[in-house]
C-alpha cells in the first residue's frame, strides 16, 4: 500500500504485471475475430493508457486499426456519476458503415458506454463492440454488457491506469482503490 503526497492511501488491486498479460490475451480475442474496416474509439479521459496500451498489443496480434477520440464526462471532480452524460470533445472521424470497438476504463453504472454506443449506432456503424478494463459486479442503471472485458473489479472506487479522482492518480502503473 503506497500513501501518496495528498495524502490518500491507495491499495494496488491489479498490478501492471497482471494487466499487461491480459491485454495481450483480450487483444488475441479481438483479433480472432478478424475484424474488418476496424475503427477503436477510446472514450476519454480515464481510458486513455488502457487504450495505448490494447492498441499496441492489438498491433501485435496483427490488427492495424484507425483510433479516434470521443470524450465525454458524467463525474466531473466527484466519485460518483452525475448521471448526466456530456460531449467534450466529438469524433473527427466518420463511422457509418465501420466495425467499431468503443473503449472505456470501467462499466459501472453504464450510462456512458450505453450513450457512447447509441451515438456510434445512430451515425451508422456497421457494428458495434464495447471493451472495458474493469467490469464492475453491480447493479447497471442502464442495460448494457461489455462485449470484453479485462478484469471483474470489486464494486469500489478505483483510481491509476489512467482513472483518477479530481484530476488525481493518472500515472500510476497499476488499478488501485483510495483506502479511506
Amino acid at each position: 500500500m503506497a500513501e501518496t503526497e495528498a495524502g490518500h492511501r491507495i491499495e494496488a488491486i491489479f498490478p501492471a504485471s497482471q494487466i499487461q498479460a491480459r491485454l495481450t490475451t483480450l487483444a488475441g480475442e479481438i483479433a480472432a475475430k478478424k475484424p474488418v474496416n476496424l475503427l477503436v474509439v477510446p472514450i476519454l479521459k480515464g481510458s486513455f493508457v488502457f487504450a495505448a496500451d490494447l492498441l499496441r498489443a492489438m498491433n501485435h496480434a496483427g490488427l492495424a486499426p484507425e483510433v479516434d477520440f470521443l470524450t465525454l464526462s458524467s463525474y466531473k471532480k466527484s466519485r460518483a456519476s452525475s448521471g448526466q452524460v456530456t460531449i467534450l470533445r466529438d469524433l473527427d472521424l466518420d463511422v457509418e458503415g465501420r466495425h467499431v470497438i468503443l473503449i472505456d476504463d470501467v462499466l459501472d453504472s453504464g450510462r456512458t458506454l450505453a450513450f457512447a454506443k447509441d451515438l456510434i449506432s445512430a451515425r451508422g456503424a456497421s457494428t458495434i463492440e464495447t471493451c472495458v478494463l474493469l467490469e464492475k459486479q453491480v447493479a447497471r442503471a442502464v442495460n448494457i454488457e461489455a462485449d470484453y472485458h479485462a478484469f471483474t473489479c470489486p464494486n469500489v472506487f478505483v483510481v491509476g491506469y489512467g482513472m483518477d479522482v479530481a484530476h488525481r492518480y493518472r500515472e500510476l502503473p497499476y488499478v488501485g482503490r483510495l483506502v479511506d
